[in-house]
């Protein structure tokens, strides 16, 4: 079986290096506060003590970190990154939701080691059940070699280009993602103060073409103000920043305005709590 580092043992890593382990992956992980770690070393996991020391003598790295910076550290340090310790041939896999990765997959070509973007759809349940579903971007043999890897981890892969395409794909996601989130947070309070019988106006709607899949999800948690972080608002908010600065110097007047209202959100307080929690905005 693979030898898999793992790095980045956030909510979603964690779930990840665990499946790994559990389908027979020799798995070595690193996360920024070892303490993370325990319970993965417990289930069989190697620690290791810097970015570098992971990547030495594995098949492949998976990175799951929070953003741009973290990434360009953890991958590209002169002293402790990822790509200072990995083997010529080794492939290198970010799974982060960062902005396009295209300098990152130049450095890593350059010294012969196979750069893949495999960001994902889906939060930590999930992952816990391998149930994630992968934008890859990268040349087509090497995404091949990084789905046997990954294989554990997802149900649909989706090969959507070179390295690049992936992050903009997902991004795009999240943006769409966060428009439901937006506008839910605005139209169920409305609905509420109406008067109107929820159940039965959120089961006419869910029969129209406008009625998106994480619909339910979303009005069932902003209903019950269940705001436990599955996709906290702060995250979503950074995802909003990154689209921001993609498609050269057009404008993205929509996803600019609903960044606000997230802008909003953390100032009040609640940038920790799940993105569902804007509604709380609504109802202040």
């Amino acid at each position: 079986m693979p030898r898999t580092a793992v790095l980045g043992l956030g909510a979603m890593g964690s779930r990840m290096a665990r499946r790994l382990i559990n389908a027979g992956h020799e798995v070595v992980v690193w996360n920024r506060n070892a303490d993370a770690a325990q319970a993965l070393v417990d289930a069989g996991a190697q620690l290791a003590s810097s970015p570098r020391e992971a990547a030495l003598n594995v098949d492949a790295v998976i990175t799951m970190l929070r953003d741009d910076e973290a990434s360009r550290i953890v991958w590209s340090d002169a002293e402790t990154g990822i790509l200072s310790g990995m083997r010529k041939g080794a492939i290198a896999i970010e799974s982060s939701t960062l902005t396009p990765a295209r300098e990152w997959a130049a450095d890593a070509r350059h010294i012969g080691i196979l750069p893949v973007e495999a960001p994902v759809s889906g939060s930590r349940p999930q992952a816990e059940s391998g149930q994630l579903l992968y934008f890859l971007g990268g040349d087509a043999a090497d995404v091949g070699k990084a789905t046997s890897i990954l294989a554990p981890l997802g149900a649909s892969f989706h090969h959507v280009g070179p390295v690049g395409d992936a992050a903009v794909v997902k991004l795009v996601t999240n943006t769409m993602l966060a428009l439901q989130v937006g506008a839910w947070a605005e139209l169920l309070p409305m609905m509420e103060r109406e008067g109107l019988d929820i159940d039965v106006a959120l089961k006419a709607l869910a029969m129209t073409s406008s009625w998106a899949p994480v619909a339910g999800y979303l009005t069932m948690l902003m209903r019950s103000d269940n705001h436990a972080p599955q996709f906290p608002i702060n995250l979503i908010k950074k995802d909003l920043d990154y689209v921001g600065t993609l498609g050269g110097d057009v404008l993205l007047p929509l996803s600019g305005a609903l960044k606000s209202r997230f802008n909003a959100a953390i100032d009040a307080g609640i940038g920790g709590e799940n993105m569902s929690a804007l509604v709380k905005l609504q109802r202040s």
